[in-house]
């Protein structure tokens, strides 16, 4: 889960950069960091840190694929396989547990597991234990929160200063003929919507993440999962998500949001500085910026906390790296509040520590800092299990397209048929 207005620099960078040349370059090791796709955070975090490392070791980054699935397939194979070049890789948090539990990662050492650790918002540490362990270093925690028109919300009569539920956002854009922009297409943003609507109803997928593939219980046919697909199938085939719902991915839903019948928008901080890019450019009127606020993700039940997703990117370091301890240096260097600052402000990457938030720079940049960083003390992360990706890859194709979703059907056909897969009965 993973945005960033960077498909441009992607195609750019090609498949490897280096970072950090000096003239100790050929004696220092190198470390290799397996990368995102980014703005050039990661490329500038790792030169700054090769510069501070003072001739301790050089930091090449290596560019993974942009979609998520294809950046799990490369790792895992090359943690299969030993790769020896695995020294610091940026992970998506649910694919964690797939790579701690065989020992594809190096232990963190205590103490560099105690700093790094520390004031770091409650989701992103979640996302990187497993077994009740811290097994990766949070570097940054994404977040979706409530993105709104100031013009609708106060014609629909909402007081966005308090939480508000997805039952009053349907009813709203309802009457005013509008758009709620969600993620509909079959992608691993619809596993984020359904696990965030799960969540927030009180629910989990999965009920017993670390046991075995035939022994896993879950809980998408249930109460919170019947809420869950209430929500999805309105929005889907009453068409308040508008025409492009069934293909639509967190870009398009920010395009939308910002055409004439947007209105309210679950999404990443990134569509901030997206949007007033486009009012530099000419291309949007500062008065849509003017109309744009900002909330927590909805609330499914009144009054009971949101769960909002979470999303970002940990650290970890490959059991068969050659220069653990340096690599684990090098990862505290990356993750220094300074430089998650940094990656936030130019970047637009929320940081996983919160002594970031203080920085002048980046609060100027995004003025809904302290709504992301609240968002984030409430996030919960996706289903923490070696076999996330079968169950990741059921929802998405039991859930999808949102007019399919049936209350009373989906939610126990989509849980018949991920615990078919785990079991070896069907195939995805």
């Amino acid at each position: 889960m993973r945005k960033s207005a960077a498909a441009g620099f992607a195609l750019a960078v090609g498949a490897t950069l280096l970072a950090g040349c000096s003239s100790d370059a050929g004696s220092a090791p190198t470390l290799t960091w397996y990368i995102n796709p980014d703005d050039g955070g990661q490329a500038e975090l790792a030169k700054r840190c090769t510069d501070e490392s003072g001739g301790a070791y050089n930091i090449e980054t290596s560019l993974l694929p942009n979609d998520a699935a294809s950046q799990r397939e490369q790792l895992a194979r090359r943690l299969a396989a030993g790769d020896t070049t695995m020294d610091i890789m940026s992970l998506d948090p649910p694919n964690v547990p797939e790579y701690a539990e065989p020992g594809y990662l190096a232990p963190i050492p205590d103490d560099v597991r105690e700093r790094t650790t520390q004031n770091v918002v409650e989701g992103a540490l979640t996302g990187a234990t497993w077994k009740g362990e811290v097994v990766a270093v949070p570097f940054w925690a994404n977040t979706q929160i409530l993105w709104y028109r100031k013009s609708v919300a106060e014609a629909a009569g909402l007081d966005m200063t308090q939480p508000v539920t997805w039952d009053q956002l349907i009813d709203a854009v309802r009457e005013q003929d509008k758009f709620l922009s969600v993620q509909g297409a079959r992608a691993e943003s619809m596993t984020v919507w359904v696990n965030a609507l799960i969540e927030s109803a009180g629910g989990q997928i999965v009920e017993n993440p670390d046991a075995p593939a035939d022994e896993i219980e879950l809980g998408i046919d249930s109460e919170a999962g019947t809420k869950a697909a209430e929500i999805v199938s309105t929005i889907g085939k009453d068409g308040l998500g508008g025409p492009g719902l069934p293909t639509q991915t967190e870009n398009f839903s920010m395009i939308q949001f910002q055409g004439d019948k947007g209105a309210f928008m679950v999404n990443y901080p990134f569509v901030w500085p997206a949007t007033n890019a486009a009012v530099q450019e000419g291309t949007l009127p500062q008065s849509l910026v003017d109309d744009i606020g900002w909330a927590l993700y909805p609330q499914v039940n009144a009054g009971e906390d949101t769960a909002p997703p979470l999303g970002g990117i940990d650290l970890a370091v490959g059991a068969k790296s050659k220069h653990p301890d340096l690599a684990y240096e090098a990862i505290e260097c990356i993750v220094s509040p300074e430089n998650q600052a940094y990656y936030f402000q130019t970047n637009g990457n929320p940081p996983s520590n919160t002594e970031a938030y203080n920085d002048p720079t980046a609060l100027e940049t995004f003025p809904m800092a302290g709504t992301i960083q609240e968002s984030l003390q409430l996030a919960k992360p996706r289903p923490q299990t070696p076999y996330y990706n079968e169950i990741s890859t059921g929802i998405q194709q039991t859930w999808t397209p949102p007019s399919d979703v049936n209350p009373d059907t989906t939610p126990a056909t989509s849980q018949e048929f991920i615990l078919a897969v785990l079991k070896g009965e069907r195939l995805l």
